[in-house]
């Protein structure tokens, strides 16, 4: 009787074993390469920096005192504010995108390959080329040069335009594919009969589309501007020392400043800011969907 209940009891509970049995690998991966090293950061931000570089054994709190300098708040308005646009520019131009390639019948495949095309490249190599684009010698001021509409060579680059250039190309398919693939879901007999009840074209993007493709869009901003304020190669090609990120900041200080607590208290005070702003983020659109609802 024994070894019956013990049986059953581990019948019941293999369904539970085996869900941990598939989950331990990638949980024991994300613990090893992600949870480890960012509480090794935390530890190390709450620590006298060397002064060549590395942590001494202690506790401190200036770091993120240091933080909060103006000189480093502008860095980090700079880098809200250039995410916040890159979202922006990447929703206006990546909404329409969408919408077209959920619309093109037999080349849907094609234009979906189109927008994933540049994931087959390194990032820094687009980078690269958008350099050579709008240096002083690049293909935009040679073109206008030899159309005789200017007289000298633009100043391009380096400039925040030419890093927002390069975050909107950069990011633009993060924005593109969630979109689509929420627009792909939409059922065209609701636009259908919101034509035939009359209603315009603005009333059936507003009233029909705009809501079901929601989804999509929340998750398009988050993978475009969770990763913009993070980003240091664009910045530090394209603008030059002009106009650095946090990532840039951040960088610095773990390879030529070689003060590694400033560095990790940067990292996290960033973290934390970016996650309670998506928090916020969510809560608003939960309780406004339940409102709706």
């Amino acid at each position: 009787m024994n070894l019956r209940l013990a049986w059953l009891r581990w019948s019941g509970r293999r369904p539970a074993v085996r869900a941990w049995a598939l989950m331990s690998p990638g949980a024991a991966w994300l613990l090893l390469f992600f949870l480890l090293p960012l509480l090794f950061m935390f530890g190390s931000s709450l620590m006298p920096a060397r002064l060549y570089g590395g942590v001494d054994l202690g506790f401190t709190v200036e770091h993120y005192k240091q933080f909060f300098e103006p000189v480093y708040l502008w860095i980090l308005w700079r880098t809200v504010l250039y995410s916040l646009a890159c979202t922006a520019l990447c929703l206006l131009m990546g909404f329409p995108v969408a919408y077209v390639i959920t619309r093109a019948g037999s080349w849907k495949n094609l234009l979906v390959f189109l927008v994933v095309l540049p994931f087959w490249t390194s990032f820094i190599v687009r980078t690269f080329a958008i350099m050579f684009l709008m240096r002083d010698t690049g293909v935009i001021n040679t073109v206008l040069l030899a159309t005789g509409l200017i007289d000298e060579p633009l100043a391009l680059m380096p400039s925040g335009l030419a890093v927002m250039v390069g975050l909107v190309s950069g990011f633009l398919p993060f924005m593109v594919l969630p979109i689509y693939s929420s627009l792909e879901k939409l059922d065209p007999s609701l636009l259908e009969a919101a034509e035939v009840l009359g209603a315009r074209p603005v009333a059936r993007f507003t009233k029909i589309i705009l809501p079901l493709s929601m989804p999509g869009i929340v998750a398009g901003s988050l993978l475009v501007f969770i990763p913009a304020l993070g980003s240091y190669v664009t910045a530090d090609l394209l603008g030059g020392g002009k106009s650095d990120m946090m990532g840039n900041l951040v960088q610095r200080q773990f390879t030529t400043a070689g003060n590694w607590p400033f560095g990790s208290a940067s990292s996290f005070v960033m973290m934390a800011m970016v996650l309670c702003a998506v928090f916020v983020y969510l809560q608003q659109r939960d309780r406004a969907q339940a409102m709706g609802a």
